[in-house]
C-alpha cells in the first residue's frame, strides 16, 4: 500500500514520520481560499478532501492523506502571520483569550474511491502576555509560518494557560490519533 501525504508542510511530514510508515509528501497545489459564508470547520474538511484528491497519477492501492487547519478567534480566522510585526499583533490580540483550532483530516483510498473525513477541535487558552514576553518568544522561535503565531511543540507552549482537545498532535497540524484509526480502517496495520 502506497501512502501519500498531500502536503508541503514540514510539520505534518515530521508528525507522520512518528507512525513509522513509509510515505511520500507531494504538494497538492490547490486554492485554499475560504468560501463566502463558510464555517472554519466546513472549510478545513473541504480543503482536506480537496488536497487528498488533488494528487493524481497514483498506483492503485494508494492512501492519500489531506489535512488543513484554521485558528479562530471570535468567529475570525487567524492566518499565518508571515513576519514579526504581524505575529506580534496576533499574539497581543489573543493574550488572555481562547483560540479554537479546527484541524481537518481526510484519507482517500484510490482503490475503491472511499473518503474518510473528520475535524478535530482544540481550544488553547493563552495566558496574559506582555509585549516584552511576546517579542522574546518571537525572536527565539520565529513562528511566522504557523497559524496563531506559535509552535506548541516548541517554546510556544510557554504562552499557554491550558489546552483542551482529544488529540494534541491536531494542534501541530496532523491529528495522529484519528489518522491512525482511519489508516487501520483502510486496511493498514498499525502497529
Amino acid at each position: 500500500m502506497t501512502i501519500i501525504l498531500a502536503s508541503s508542510s514540514r510539520y505534518r511530514a515530521s508528525l507522520l514520520k512518528r507512525l513509522n510508515i513509509p510515505f511520500q509528501a507531494i504538494n497538492p497545489h490547490i486554492d485554499e481560499a475560504r468560501l463566502n459564508g463558510e464555517s472554519a470547520r466546513s472549510m478545513v474538511e473541504r480543503l482536506s478532501i480537496a488536497k487528498a484528491r488533488a494528487i493524481h497519477e497514483l498506483p492503485k492501492g494508494s492512501l492519500v492523506i489531506g489535512s488543513d487547519q484554521a485558528a479562530v478567534l471570535n468567529e475570525k480566522i487567524i492566518g499565518k502571520p508571515g513576519n514579526h510585526p504581524a505575529a506580534l499583533a496576533q499574539l497581543l490580540e489573543v493574550s488572555d483569550r481562547i483560540i479554537r483550532f479546527y484541524t481537518g483530516l481526510c484519507v482517500w483510498n484510490n482503490t475503491d474511491d472511499t473518503v474518510q473525513v473528520d475535524c478535530i477541535e482544540c481550544a488553547v487558552k493563552f495566558r496574559c502576555l506582555t509585549k516584552a514576553e511576546i517579542n522574546r518568544y518571537l525572536l527565539q522561535e520565529q513562528p511566522y509560518d504557523c497559524a496563531g503565531s506559535f509552535r506548541s511543540e516548541g517554546y510556544g507552549i510557554t504562552l499557554f494557560e491550558s489546552i483542551s482537545g482529544s488529540d494534541p498532535t491536531a494542534l501541530i497540524g496532523l491529528p495522529l490519533i484519528r489518522l491512525s484509526a482511519m489508516l487501520r480502517n483502510a486496511g493498514l496495520h498499525l502497529p
